[in-house]
């Protein structure tokens, strides 16, 4: 066996079990179900001609369906792709036919949208239904009819150079796949276990299931809860791939938003260890939630919750501070990263840790480099780029050798990856994260990062959240303004947030305006949506 998901996975579920490995609600299904179900899809996938080099389109909300299918394009070394369920006729029918998807798995709720583009798609050879609602897309087989017509495939020797890519969201022009190897990829979540569990590494799948039979007899398995849709990269990486190439059980919730009263009653019910989350967006939330619950006398009990990981968006100081009140040993992961690769960590266990918000210590083989790819020096003030270097740097977009050129470049002899983040780099060491650099807002000739502003907003009491952005202005260039949402009946105006935020910032930093709104526009992965933001504040 390959020190890959696939085979890892395989032992596994010869190795555990009757071990839960997904659950959601009242349903469980235990590793052997998990590869019983996968290994016949596959069989459905061979059928359909659908192998090496394929593409499996996965267009579904957060279900066992979704851990499935991937499982199951793995197995026939097929590479799955996760498909936003957000995109509408054009946006999805871009995917599907830039990823040359000869299969489709889909959410019935979803399967309007994918009988309108489906002759649009020429290599398609496969629709498969998970049904949630009742309508039906002619010629898609069922989920569950698929699983009964099939034996399980068998099990074939598969290649550490095979293909795994992830679609990016899109938020700096159409969508793209990140191609990794998969053997570096798996191999790089085994490095992090391997230094949890005290061993210098895995050297076969065996091993590994070895290691998570141990766990489970001595009731150590873990269960990891993305609070985030798995169609992103923070959700099925660290909320589910990371978790099961450990024998975790993933647990997922059923609503299919941020429902917070269901996430603190998932992890009451299923003794949730772990929760992963995009920053403040859910955690603020998440904290009032728990404020809320402890002011009505019923305080939630989050006591098997031992850590939060958040990836993808900033993570206050305070509402980390919030969330320790009530849970005074939960270790909070805020790692700074990207589809395109890590970059660094904030890790916290206590009040006195990580003091500084967007403060992260570097992650071996990051830089920060200058517009003339100088490395920015400790304490030197200059504002640079960071980049990252690591045996699972990306072997490229898909299909864009343009793009790849300009994200993963060579600087004295070593591959980068530049995330587009913008940082400048403290004396210790550690770096402070500013902002995209597509973001940067430029007003009278001084460079705004909105990320900032943004915290500093939200730290007046009564903001629930807060999206800054720049609008053309005569005079400056441009100007900084921004929309927020603050607690009902709190009066809070704009002009007040404005204020507050020059007590914070350099005045030419502060929004000249900001708009209150009853919702600030975010993607389901909690990540910001400033086009939206733009319109909906009205502000030209």
């Amino acid at each position: 066996m390959a020190l890959i998901y696939a085979d890892i996975w395989e032992a596994l579920g010869d190795t555990l079990g009757d071990q839960p490995a997904i659950i959601q609600g009242d349903r469980t299904v235990s590793w052997a179900e998990f590869d019983d179900r996968s290994a016949r899809l596959a069989q459905a996938f061979l059928d359909a001609g659908i192998g090496h080099d394929s593409k499996v389109g996965m267009f579904l909300y957060n279900c066992p369906e979704y851990l499935e299918t991937q499982q199951a394009a793995f197995k026939v070394r097929a590479t799955p792709v996760n498909v936003n369920y957000r995109y509408l006729d054009d946006e999805l029918w871009y995917l599907l036919d830039n990823a040359e998807c000869e299969a489709v798995v889909f959410h019935s709720s979803l399967g309007d949208r994918i009988a309108r583009v489906r002759d649009r798609l020429p290599k398609l050879k496969l629709l498969v239904e998970v049904p949630d609602d009742d309508q039906r897309v002619d010629g898609a087989e069922l989920y569950e009819d698929v699983q009964a017509a099939n034996q399980p495939a068998e099990r074939i020797e598969r290649s550490e150079d095979d293909i795994y890519m992830l679609y990016t969201g899109g938020t700096t022009g159409m969508p793209k796949g990140v191609m990794y190897a998969m053997g570096s990829g798996t191999q790089f979540f085994l490095g992090a276990i391997a230094g949890q569990v005290g061993i210098p590494g895995f050297e076969s799948a065996e091993q590994v299931a070895g290691m998570a039979k141990a766990m489970a007899d001595a009731g150590m398995t873990q269960r990891a809860m993305p609070c985030c849709p798995l169609m992103h990269g923070t959700g099925i990486w660290l909320g589910a791939m990371l978790p099961m190439l450990m024998g975790s059980a993933v647990v997922l919730m059923e609503g299919r938003g941020l429902d917070v009263d269901e996430l603190w009653e998932t992890v009451e019910r299923h003794h949730v260890t772990s929760a992963v989350i995009v920053g403040d967006a859910f955690a603020r939330p998440m904290l009032r939630a728990l404020d809320d619950r402890a002011e009505a006398g019923n305080p939630v009990d989050a006591s098997s919750l031992a850590m939060i990981v958040s990836s993808g968006a900033m993570f206050s100081t305070e509402v980390k501070d919030g969330l320790r009140k009530h849970l005074p040993s939960l270790v909070i992961n805020d790692i700074l990263g990207s589809t395109e690769g890590g970059m660094g960590a904030n890790v916290s266990a206590t009040d006195a840790d990580g003091r500084e918000t967007a403060k992260f210590e570097l992650n071996p083989g990051v830089r920060v480099f200058d517009e003339d790819d100088n490395e920015v020096q400790p304490g030197s003030g200059v504002v640079g780029m960071v980049a990252s270097t690591s045996a699972n740097v990306p072997l490229g977009y898909y299909k864009d050798e343009e793009k790849s050129a300009r994200t993963f470049r060579t600087i004295g002899g070593t591959r980068y990856t530049f995330h587009g983040d913008m940082a400048t780099v403290e004396a210790d060491g550690s770096i402070t994260l500013l902002g995209r650099g597509s973001n940067c807002i430029n007003t009278g000739g001084e460079k705004v990062f909105p990320e900032e502003v943004e915290e500093a907003v939200k730290t007046h009491p009564a903001v629930r959240d807060c999206l800054i952005f720049g609008v053309d202005d005569e005079r400056f260039g441009q100007r900084v303004v921004g929309v927020a949402s603050v607690e009902p009946d709190s009066g809070t105006s704009g002009e007040d947030l404005v204020a507050h935020t020059k007590s914070c910032l350099s005045h030419f930093k502060a929004p000249r305006q900001v708009v209150i709104v009853d919702t600030v526009p975010r993607a389901p992965n909690g990540k910001a949506d400033y086009g939206t933001a733009r319109e909906i504040s009205g502000i030209a």
